[in-house]
């Protein structure tokens, strides 16, 4: 009998020891079940709908998708940790006692607002090349949209610069390679070459070199290898840092005049419209609101004589330069001496109001925080047709939700606080995930997890099982958790791992964490052809796809709330 208590007793401690990782991996599991297809196709069905209206910044159908987002993560059962609501109060009747209405305690939204201030070319646009000869000067005056275009800043402007030519206008160390030494740019505009160094010339030195950190989303080189180097969330971060204060990105036999014909009687077997009205997109740009002006590098499309003016008399071939490069890797920046640009503008704006959608499962610690986040802006309504988004990024938003239905559905309280975010503004230059990131709902956020485009496959064949994975360079436990559930899970995902930059930049809303110093990990299925198209449509999501990438989101962010960041 005794030693039947006695082993009784010795396989209850055992059990007890067991019971903490059983009770861990039981709730882990119970919240993975509760991510199906159909949860997936409930939401993005409708936040990817004509009812929303394409979601662009601002508008009508981006505040019902933020109100729809927001219902759920208060169904889901998550907390506000938007704003403040304005002071309110209580004038409820009362029994007894009478008197002033009393002040009740202000309650937090789910919302962060933002104020933007959306800005588009005002009446006066002019633009001069200015050509020094000795004592004198010849000036020589284009029309605005017949011969350049420019990208309106906050306010108007008027100056009179000289121009250097910065090649690609690309850093990187580690190949010894900088487009900006010798050449003096601050407070001048710059011409720049699209592409990359050898990009013209897949045989050259310059192509294998530089052709493998490119984004493959982006041929252009311009997002995420970018001018200036790696990272940066705004397009010409590397131009604002150097104190440049415009921008010619010049693309050698490209016409911008199509964009400019006011008289084109019908469009047909167009990728983005068809109709018999031309209905050019319009020239907003949006910005965040500050106490102070912002010194952003204006930007300028030019025609190829208004190149030809700018370049006379200095025996500039840009085709060879590029051939130069190619075979040398070598810059071949200059100040183009003698030249001018000057420039007239005004610029009509008006405060449009955004929102970032933040809700919170709060953890034991309360003052650490985990960020996942998606963008749940897209190009709203064009040329009369609705770009409903639904991979870019319905899919990504909606993953965020649907991870954090599952850490609910656990039922456990996590040891560091999730703080889930459904970004305004991404489209508009990632405008509410850079807001958040010097705004947080904490101070300290340990990691960022990004969801963008998660649900469609490249063009070509065999694409249902490869995705990509961006992480910061540090951060490899983020890697081996997502190599770990891939492999334990059984679902047989061929990931694209890129991990070579301590701070990954481009185009989507991981770069302003990265920016900031925090880890980031960030999906994508691929590159679709109907990206920033109105075809991009619910019924073309690769479901099984889509469902994978969430489920390991939600194991990894399950794993990286319980473990110690010590």
């Amino acid at each position: 009998m005794k030693k039947q208590i006695r082993f009784i007793l010795l396989a209850g401690v055992l059990l007890g020891f067991a019971l903490p990782q059983y009770a861990q991996e039981s709730a882990r599991d119970k919240g993975y079940q509760s991510i199906t297809k159909e949860v997936l196709q409930g939401q993005l069905e409708f936040l990817a709908s004509d009812w929303t209206e394409g979601r662009e910044t601002g508008t009508k159908g981006e505040y019902m998708a933020g109100d729809y987002i927001a219902s759920l993560f208060k169904m889901y059962g998550l907390t506000p940790g938007g704003d403040l609501e304005p002071m309110r109060l209580d004038r409820r009747p009362r029994t007894s006692g009478g008197g002033a209405p009393q002040r009740l305690e202000p309650k937090r939204t789910y919302f962060q607002n933002i104020n933007f201030i959306e800005s588009s070319p005002g009446a006066t646009q002019e633009m001069s090349i200015i050509t020094k000869n000795g004592a004198g000067s010849r000036s020589v005056d284009f029309e605005y949209q017949t011969d350049f275009s420019v990208n309106a800043g906050q306010v108007g402007t008027e100056m009179e610069v000289p121009i250097v030519f910065v090649g690609y206008g690309l850093v990187d160390e580690k190949n010894g390679y900088d487009d900006f030494k010798g050449v003096d740019v601050k407070g001048k505009f710059v011409i720049k070459l699209n592409g990359f160094p050898g990009s013209k010339d897949v045989n050259s030195k310059a192509y294998a070199k530089f052709k493998p950190k490119m984004d493959p989303n982006d041929q252009s080189g311009r997002r995420q290898f970018g001018p200036g180097g790696p990272g940066g969330w705004s397009r010409y971060a590397w131009a604002n840092q150097r104190g440049i204060v415009g921008v010619v990105e010049y693309r050698p036999g490209f016409d911008p005049t199509s964009q400019w014909a006011k008289n084109v009687p019908f469009r047909y077997n167009s990728a983005t419209y068809e109709g018999d009205v031309p209905q050019p997109r319009n020239q907003k740009s949006y910005s965040i609101m500050g106490d102070s002006l912002k010194n952003d590098a204006m930007s300028i499309t030019i025609t190829e004589r208004v190149m030809n003016e700018i370049i006379n008399g200095l025996g500039i071939d840009f085709a060879a330069i590029e051939k130069q490069i190619a075979e040398t890797g070598k810059p071949a920046s200059r100040e183009l001496t003698g030249k001018l640009i000057r420039i007239k503008t005004t610029v009509e704006s008006r405060i449009v109001r955004g929102r970032n959608v933040v809700g919170v499962i709060e953890g034991k610690n309360k003052d650490e925080i985990i960020v996942i986040g998606g963008h749940y802006d897209h190009q709203g309504k064009q040329n009369g047709f609705i770009f409903n988004g639904a991979d870019d990024n319905g899919s990504g938003t909606v993953g965020v939700m649907t991870v954090a239905k599952a850490i609910k559905e656990s039922g456990i309280v996590p040891e560091k606080t999730l703080v889930f975010c459904a970004w305004t503004g991404e489209e508009k230059n990632l405008l509410g995930s850079k807001y958040f990131a010097n705004h947080p709902y904490k101070e300290k956020m340990l990691c960022y997890l990004n969801y963008d485009m998660i649900s469609r496959n490249s063009t070509g064949e065999d694409q249902d099982n490869k995705i990509e994975m961006t992480f910061s360079k540090k951060f490899t436990v983020s890697k081996e958790l997502i190599e770990k559930f891939n492999k334990e899970m059984n679902m047989g995902l061929e990931i694209d791992f890129q991990g070579d930059s301590e701070q990954p930049g481009g185009g989507s809303d991981h770069a302003p964490f990265a920016q900031k110093g925090v880890p980031i990990y960030y999906f994508m299925a691929g590159m679709p052809p109907e990206y920033h198209k109105f075809g991009d449509h619910v019924e073309l999501v690769n479901w099984d796809k889509m469902l994978k990438i969430v489920q390991l989101g939600y194991l990894s962010i399950f794993e990286l709330a319980q473990m110690s960041w010590n």
